[in-house]
């Protein structure tokens, strides 16, 4: 599927669930700690690495149960049976689901992404191929360097002036493209 709406969501504190404790688990809540998601993960065998990680253990099978008071889930169990009740469960309750590297059973998918400091690059497939998203996310991060980095700090840091200052949108964001501009060339 490659008619995805795109947008980056503020999880700053908001719960999200990880069905399993493995490898792609721990990639999945890793990347949801990196946005600030306050995380539990559920599944009877979780791994060293995982525990290591800031989140709350549910040591045992999923329940249906397990999604109440979440925002959204991914599942990451080997067990394709599980994968797809989670993703059912979740739909029964209009919650956002990830089925990791199983592009049918999610209402959202997921993009490779590079952080660097406020500056985020995030690169899809449509679910096509995490492998070629990967490259190309690699390809594009090694062009970002911190003087991107300490332009998005000081662009961040005008935006309260400019909302004050600058009447229209058309203004605002003809003030920022010139900044830019003047900056990078």
């Amino acid at each position: 599927m490659d008619d995805h709406y795109f947008a980056c969501l503020d999880l700053n504190g908001r719960d999200c669930l990880v069905v399993g404790g493995g490898t792609v688990g721990h990639e999945k809540v890793s990347g949801l700690l990196a946005s600030g998601a306050r995380v539990t993960v559920v599944a009877p065998e979780i791994s060293e690495e995982v525990a290591a990680l800031p989140v709350e253990l549910l040591r045992r099978e999923y329940r249906a149960s397990d999604l109440d008071g979440h925002r959204l889930v991914i599942a990451a169990t080997s067990v394709e049976e599980v994968n797809r009740r989670v993703f059912a469960d979740a739909e029964e309750r209009n919650l956002f689901c990830n089925v990791a590297d199983v592009p049918e059973l999610c209402s959202f998918i997921l993009p490779a992404v590079h952080r660097q400091g406020p500056v985020v690059v995030a690169i899809s497939t449509g679910g096509a191929s995490p492998a070629l998203a990967q490259w190309l996310r690699d390809r594009f991060a090694s062009q970002i360097g911190v003087e991107h980095e300490s332009l998005a700090r000081e662009l961040r840091r005008l935006r309260p002036w400019a909302k004050k200052n600058l009447g229209t949108y058309e203004e605002r964001r003809d003030y920022f493209r010139n900044l830019v501009t003047q900056a990078l060339g």
